[in-house]
């Protein structure tokens, strides 16, 4: 969505995927940057193309339905979107996430970390520690969570109102929401976002994560306050 996270991966093999408007950064044990990017190109352009068909899909912050036989790709989104209550576009970071790290693990590849400006695809077999991005909290690149190569394959997906270009109706510096599914987790961590203000911002953040089913846990930082709820990976200082 909007936070850009670090994560320790210096024995892994790193490339960009840039296609449009995406970028994506790979971390794996094996270099298939060409497959991948004719892989990425064709989900996007597929992607791309029943939004020309339905132009609703693309813009609406609403859940919508679809159609049985529109895309996998598309089913995805509007599920997550569903589950989430918000428009399927708000799960896209996660979905190309996930697309590209399974394709990369049917492909060869043991280990695989796919960062999509902040939505995360995780299949690792030694401990990773994903560092979390938020703007001005005083949280910010001071705390991550340490992941077990048991623990995946996981999503980990930020949202912020404070940090780029994603739409977020609340005031939250980020909110990370961790489930099996990206896509989900994408669009609940807009859909637990927009919950994130005024007084009791986290608290009600916290209550929305505890509605979607799917979402393992959330953590939500804002300026100096800090508040998690569920099935988190370990949080450190970093």
């Amino acid at each position: 969505m909007s936070s850009q996270e670090s994560i320790n991966s210096g024995d892994l093999s790193k490339f960009e995927l840039e296609y449009k408007h995406t970028r994506i950064t790979v971390l794996s044990d094996r270099n298939l940057k060409d497959e991948a990017m004719g892989f990425l190109e064709r989900v996007y352009n597929e992607l791309e193309r029943y939004c020309h068909r339905d132009g609703f899909f693309l813009i609406s912050y609403h859940p919508v339905e679809v159609d049985e036989n529109a895309p996998e790709i598309v089913r995805l989104m509007a599920k997550a979107g569903e589950r989430a209550g918000v428009g399927p576009m708000a799960s896209v970071a996660g979905m190309f996430s996930e697309q590209i790290g399974r394709f990369l693990l049917k492909n060869g590849a043991t280990e695989v970390i796919v960062d999509n400006g902040g939505d995360i695809f995780l299949k690792i077999r030694s401990e990773r520690v994903v560092g979390i991005y938020a703007g001005n909290s005083k949280f910010s690149n001071r705390i991550g969570f340490k992941i077990n190569p048991d623990e995946t394959p996981l999503a980990v997906c930020t949202s912020s109102s404070s940090v780029g270009h994603s739409i977020s109706l609340g005031d939250s510096d980020a909110v990370s929401v961790v489930a099996r599914s990206c896509p989900l987790a994408d669009a609940a961590a807009t859909s637990i976002g927009n919950e994130v203000r005024g007084l009791n911002g986290i608290r009600n953040g916290l209550k929305r994560a505890r509605e979607i089913k799917g979402v393992n846990g959330v953590l939500i930082l804002r300026g100096n306050e800090l508040g998690s709820w569920g099935k988190l990976p370990e949080i450190i200082g970093i």
